[in-house]
This record gives structure tokens, C-alpha cells and sequence, in this order.
């Protein structure tokens, strides 16, 4: 009888571990199955940085991608942390899927959003007119990354700071008067901020978008990577973005990419990828793009 006991005890036991060993080898496979998920928890900037391009750029190098974006225009870090309290239904939440096709939800919550997919990496961004103020970060960036860890579907998903760029230089936006209305010391305390805020040690990636777009303008181009003084403009500004984000998450050389996009003329795109590339071999300065200056 004792026996039959200690063989059922251990049956259970075997069952048991079976059943957990199992579970964690399918968390495992959903977040090493070749497909890389990212989700940003953004705003504008997160739109003009991934919506467009990314993908492409993905499908060129064929890698497999899925792109989430948790839209609220303008929409700073504490609004977020107030959304994820109180599990409101309050953002557009546009998918691009495998096939490239975008799809959007309305009135969707960050709870949801967090377990539609195996994400392999969430991102995380500061609004714009604060995105150099280490303050604001310091207050609730450490609610909402809290927040989104208990919620994510798997433990093994990995986190990204997504450094933003500073404005045209002339901006109306009101933000700008942070800065002095000065370019430069806005860049300078976005990448400052940016880099303190990354050396916390909670994020696995830094988009330096911010460098890449100031790399850009370093150019013969000029400042003319925006549409309204603050948001890129929709062809070589989103593209440099883009170009950023995929040497950032694929560890490959965006150089070497082909994709280009219709209305980027082919040096654009140059330019575009070089100042990409850069910025991720040093993402909080300015590197001049010595090869892409106006002949004297």
C-alpha cells in the first residue's frame, strides 16, 4: 500500500514537472518562433518612427516582423501611467502584421494590448516637449515599466528606450521655449537625459533616433527633416527613423539594406541609413556626416 502511494505521489510529481517544463518551452518558442514582435507604448513620434518604413526595411533584409503602435498623439509618460491605473480604454492600436498589412482598434487598453502578442521588445518614449527632462522620466517612467512587466504576456520580452529628437530650429511648438527655442540644447539634454535614463539598467535597447536625425541634418540637407518644426517630414525624415530602429533591434548594418522607399531619392537614402548607423555606434553624439557635405 505504501508503495502504491509513494508511485502515485511521484506519478503526480512527474506530472506536474512535465506540465511546467512544457509551459516554459512554449513561452520559449513563442519569443524564438523568427518573427520579432515589438510593441511601442508612444505617441506621434513613435507613429513617425515605425509605422513606415520598418517593415520594408525588415522584409528587404528578410527578417520577419510584427509592429505594434499604442497611439495617443502628444501623449507624455505620466498619461500613460494614469491610463495603466485606471485600465482605460483610451488608445488607437495599430498593428502591422506579417503580411504588411496594417490593421487598427480604437478605445483599446494597455492591459490588452500587453497579451495580444508574444512581444519580444516594448518600447518605451517620453512626449516630446519632455523628452530632455530627466525629472519627468524619473517620476513615472518606474510606474509604467513596473506596470507593463506584471501585465506582459511573457517574462522573456525585452524593453527599449526610444530617444526622441529635437526640434527644427524655428519651431512654433510650445514646448520649444524648454530648450531656449535653441536646437542644439535641446538635442544635448535629450541625449543626456536619454543616457542616464538608460543606464538604469532596465532597458535591453536604445533607439537612438534622436542622434540619427541630428547626424542627418549634419548633412548637406540641412535642417530639413521636419514637416511642421517637430514632427519628420514623411518621406527622408521617417525613413531615417526607420532606418534606425531596424539596425537597433536586428544587429545588422542598415547600410547594407536595399530598401528604399518611393519618394526618397537614392542619395537620401544614403544619408539616411549613414546617419542610422552612426548613431547606434555612438548614440549620444553628433557625427558628421563628412561624405555627404556640399562641394566648395
Amino acid at each position: 500500500m505504501m508503495k502504491a502511494k509513494q508511485i502515485s505521489l511521484l506519478s503526480i510529481f512527474l506530472l506536474v514537472f512535465f506540465f511546467i517544463s512544457n509551459s516554459l518551452n512554449a513561452q520559449g518558442q513563442a519569443l524564438d518562433d523568427g518573427v520579432l514582435r515589438i510593441l511601442a507604448i508612444g505617441n506621434s513620434f513613435s507613429e513617425d518612427a515605425i509605422e513606415q518604413n520598418l517593415y520594408e526595411l525588415a522584409k528587404a533584409g528578410k527578417k520577419k516582423i510584427v509592429i505594434g503602435n499604442l497611439y495617443i498623439g502628444g501623449a507624455p509618460l505620466s498619461l500613460h501611467v494614469s491610463n495603466a491605473k485606471e485600465d482605460k480604454p483610451a488608445y488607437r492600436y495599430r498593428k502591422i502584421n506579417l503580411d504588411g498589412r496594417m490593421s487598427e482598434r480604437a478605445n483599446e487598453r494597455l492591459s490588452t494590448a500587453l497579451v495580444d502578442e508574444a512581444w519580444d521588445y516594448i518600447s518605451f518614449q517620453q512626449a516630446s516637449p519632455l523628452s530632455g527632462d530627466y525629472d519627468s522620466y524619473a517620476k513615472d517612467l518606474p510606474l509604467l515599466y513596473e506596470y507593463v512587466t506584471k501585465h506582459v504576456k511573457y517574462p522573456e520580452t525585452n524593453y527599449i528606450l526610444h530617444q526622441t529628437w529635437a526640434y527644427q530650429n524655428g519651431s512654433s511648438h510650445e514646448g520649444f521655449v524648454r530648450y531656449n527655442r535653441n536646437q542644439s540644447a535641446m538635442y544635448t539634454a535629450i541625449v543626456n537625459t536619454s543616457q542616464e535614463v538608460f543606464n538604469w539598467g532596465n532597458f535591453n535597447v536604445l533607439v537612438p533616433s534622436g542622434t540619427a536625425i541630428q547626424n542627418a541634418r549634419s548633412s548637406y540637407l540641412g535642417d530639413q527633416f521636419t514637416r511642421d518644426g517637430y514632427h519628420l517630414n514623411l518621406d527622408y525624415g521617417r525613413f531615417v527613423a526607420a532606418c534606425t530602429w531596424y539596425e537597433a533591434l536586428f544587429k545588422e548594418n542598415v547600410v547594407n539594406n536595399t530598401f528604399l522607399p518611393l519618394k526618397v531619392t537614392y542619395i537620401e537614402g544614403q544619408i539616411a541609413r549613414a546617419a542610422a548607423h552612426q548613431a547606434l555606434e555612438s548614440p549620444y553624439g553628433v557625427t558628421v556626416l563628412k561624405d555627404f557635405q556640399l562641394m566648395k
